[in-house]
């Protein structure tokens, strides 16, 4: 006997009949004579649907009551799963994230889980019930619902995962596996059955959309086995997990693409000590997330800074920047809203000199021209025009071999014997 997690996407449970086929899933983990416990995310477009209501009356909710209206939506899924579960005659209990024990500091609208209290869930599992929790959300020290942002019913289910000891955290998901790259962009992009840690947490922070990038930091620091996977086929996904001796030392494991950045430039910035601490500060102060930060070399005592950043903050970083262009004794700023991020990622960069060459040399070779670069051990990043995104992608997928039948992957047969054990407690 098993006991395993199961979450699934809001894609897995947009409909009644998606509904049903959940229950069904977790009825045959329950008939191997598994302890299961099921995390869900909102149905379909719900969290959407919300948010445009609450800006339908206010263009800036406040964040405490924004985290209670978008909390609602995962509580229509895990009652409506609950009640699929008790038609088919197996007792089910649905909770909030509160009574599943998530207990969050109280940042409004990415909260942090400091805490997971998971008594009730193992005595509504040592009763025989298949317990329902609704993930994205939990409950600050005042008592108030915080919501865990985007992705947030991923990081629940690792960390009810880890609270109750599981043998396996599964993520359904409308995607069957982590990919080299994003097949809609580069269609020879393969599966790979596993990946470590490290790079799946790279993957993840520059747009790899499989798994939310804190449920991968929270797998990584207490070891919890991710298995992502399709909740459309039953076939084997990739799992998440450390590095074995098995794994094929590739250089680049993936590529991934974010669209979702904007940059903005400060232009006329005089070339004077602390000058960018005091923009950059501003922005922090602020909640603007900054990433590629580039200042062009000085002429007359003039520079230009640019930095890039999500697009959801792009209305605080011009509010700040407006602000600070006084202060610094700018001229003028200007945003380009049409860019696009593009990473490779592997833990082999590590020890393989000439990566960098190898990726500027494919770009060039396609004209493909680079506004900015970003570096770190196992990543190396660049931004390019937005209309470039898929001719960057898919050059750099082919010029790093990762079109190849025999991409990155542990062996066929050590692949086998991992879902093979995952199965076995089934």
């Amino acid at each position: 006997m098993s006991l395993i997690v199961a979450k699934f996407g809001g894609t897995s449970l947009a409909s009644p009949d998606r509904i049903q086929m959940v229950a069904q899933r977790l009825v045959a983990l329950k008939q191997a004579e598994n302890e299961v416990v099921a995390v869900v995310s909102a149905m379909g477009k719900t969290t959407d649907e919300l948010v445009s209501l609450a800006r339908a009356l206010n263009t800036d909710p406040p964040a405490r009551e924004m985290d209670r209206l978008l909390s609602t939506g995962e509580q229509i899924s895990m009652t409506l799963l609950a009640m699929a579960l008790s038609a088919r005659g197996y007792k089910a209990m649905s909770f909030t994230g509160r009574q599943a024990g998530i207990e969050t500091d109280g940042i409004h609208e990415k909260a942090k889980i400091v805490k997971v209290n998971t008594k009730r869930i193992r005595k509504a599992l040592s009763q025989g019930y298949i317990p329902v929790i609704a993930g994205f959300q939990g409950i600050d020290q005042n008592g108030d619902i915080t919501t865990l942002g985007r992705g947030g019913s991923d990081t629940t289910a690792v960390a009810i995962a880890w609270g109750i000891e599981a043998d396996a955290c599964e993520i359904y998901s409308d995607v069957d596996g982590v990919y080299t790259a994003d097949p809609r962009v580069a269609p020879r992009a393969r599966k790979l059955a596993a990946i470590n840690y490290d790079d799946m947490l790279e993957l993840s922070s520059v747009g790899a959309g499989v798994l939310q990038m804190r449920a991968v930091e929270f797998a990584r620091k207490y070891k919890v086995v991710i298995h992502a996977r399709s909740a459309f086929s039953d076939a084997p996904g990739t799992y998440i997990k450390e590095a074995t001796p098995k794994m094929e030392e590739a250089v680049i494991t993936g590529i991934a693409h974010d669209t979702s950045e904007v940059k903005v430039t400060i232009r006329g910035v005089p070339d004077m000590t602390g000058v960018a601490a005091k923009v950059f500060s501003a922005l922090a102060n602020s909640m603007v997330n900054t990433d590629m930060i580039i200042q062009n070399i000085s002429e007359d005592g003039i520079t230009d800074i640019s930095f890039t950043c999500p697009d959801a903050d792009l209305k605080r970083a011009q509010e700040t920047v407006i602000k600070v262009l006084p202060e610094i004794g700018a001229r003028e700023y200007d945003i380009d809203e049409d860019i696009a991020k593009v990473s490779i990622v592997g833990t082999g960069m590590k020890s393989s000199p000439g990566v960098a060459a190898k990726m500027f040399k494919a770009l060039g070779d396609n004209e493909i021209n680079i506004l900015a670069i970003s570096t770190s051990p196992i990543r190396l990043s660049v931004v390019v025009d937005g209309a470039q995104t898929a001719a960057a992608v898919r050059c750099l997928h082919t010029a790093f071999d990762l079109d190849a039948d025999s991409v990155f992957k542990e062996t066929q047969l050590s692949a086998e014997e991992l879902a093979a054990k995952m199965e076995k407690g089934r």
